[in-house]
């Protein structure tokens, strides 16, 4: 006989939740989800819409930055909706986590190479 060592789902860990921390658990999953829908079309617009914001390279890796920045959040947004879930079906406290500083500092860094682009352009 093989020994089944899958993982649970999720469903079957710990007590289930109130459903309105469930339910606000994935708002805010979707709200990331939107914010890097919103980077990725940012970078996209930099890059194919933004000719006089700098030569193309420059533009190019600004593009790719935001594009990066999405990719990273929508990637994290889902283990970060697992771990808030994981830890309320084992009462457990909420999960730190680095995403708001990340972010925060990724678009900045962003804000900060658009405003100079503008400035020399």
């Amino acid at each position: 006989m093989a020994n089944d060592r899958r993982r649970p789902r999720l469903q079957d860990i710990g007590d289930e939740p109130d459903y309105r921390f469930t339910l606000a658990n994935e708002r805010t999953f979707l709200a990331w989800i939107r914010t890097a829908l919103s980077l990725l079309a940012g970078g996209v617009a930099v890059v194919q819409f933004l000719p006089d914001l700098g030569p193309r390279g420059q533009r190019l890796v600004l593009g790719f930055v935001l594009v990066a920045i999405a990719t990273a959040l929508a990637a994290f947004s889902y283990r970060r909706w697992f771990r808030v879930e994981r830890a309320m079906r084992l009462s457990q406290a909420l999960p730190a986590t680095s995403m708001p500083l990340m972010l925060s500092l990724g678009v900045a860094a962003v804000i900060v190479v658009s405003v100079i682009l503008m400035a020399i352009g």
